[in-house]
């Protein structure tokens, strides 16, 4: 049986959490998770009640409440946040679908001229997964970056030409991926490559809002000044924004 003294730790309320991630982040003890789809305390031992994570919720989802529970425990954190980021820097191992390839992208007569019934495709490197892309991939020098979220280019059928052409790709979920280790790559890519601008197209849905926010902290970690340009698209395949 667990046992614990009354102390102050987070609740997290489910019904109005969207699993957006921007609380996780501002967690230092890497207590919360994202786990099928909403934010959770991963261990009682893991949060130390003091509430960073507050603030960042734009649902108002996370509250703080006195109650039993384990006490913290800051070197079982540490352990844990260290662990964590041994995972992340092991991801990419090997595997031949993350090899990192340009491709020659099609000139603007090759597309006037083509009279085949399907466009050619706007994507010039490889991979685009967030995960898997090392920051000191070629394709990212003094580029002009879009990361879209994983659902744009179903909903919005012209994304090939208007936000990928002359562009190097990234992709994320802000919900289902790790949100954490995605905001670290980011700014890992933007330290180490001279990225131009940076474009962020995601889906009306509100955690969808979360890649904007992991970006401008990725910017600011950064240390750089990068022309942020954010699009929304509808779940109709309009442009909102």
């Amino acid at each position: 049986m667990t046992t614990g003294t009354v102390r102050k730790i987070i609740r997290i309320d489910e019904e109005k959490c969207t699993g957006c991630g921007v609380c996780i982040p501002s967690c230092a003890e890497g207590a919360l998770q994202i786990i099928d789809g909403k934010a959770r305390l991963v261990s009682e031992k893991f949060c130390d009640g003091l509430g960073a994570c507050l603030g960042e919720c734009p649902e108002g989802a996370i509250s703080i409440e006195e109650r039993v529970a384990e006490e913290f425990d800051e070197e079982m954190a540490r352990e844990r946040l260290a662990s964590c980021q041994q995972v992340e820097e092991t991801l990419a191992c090997g595997c031949p679908g993350s090899t990192v390839t340009r491709f020659e992208k099609p000139t603007a007569t090759e597309t006037a001229t083509d009279t085949r019934p399907s466009r050619p495709s706007m994507l010039g490197h490889w991979p685009v997964q967030m995960t898997l892309v090392p920051p000191g991939a070629p394709f990212l020098q003094g580029a002009d970056l879009v990361l879209a979220a994983h659902c744009v280019p179903f909903a919005y059928a012209d994304f090939h030409q208007d936000f990928l052409k002359d562009h190097s790709l990234l992709i994320a979920c802000p919900k289902l991926d790790d949100f954490q280790a995605h905001q670290k790559k980011l700014t890992d890519i933007l330290s180490q490559s001279d990225v131009r601008s940076l474009t962020v197209v995601h889906m009306e849905v509100p955690c969808c809002s979360g890649l904007v926010h992991m970006v401008r902290q990725a910017i600011q970690a950064s240390g750089k000044d990068i022309p942020l340009k954010e699009v929304t698209i509808g779940v109709r395949g309009e442009v909102l924004t």
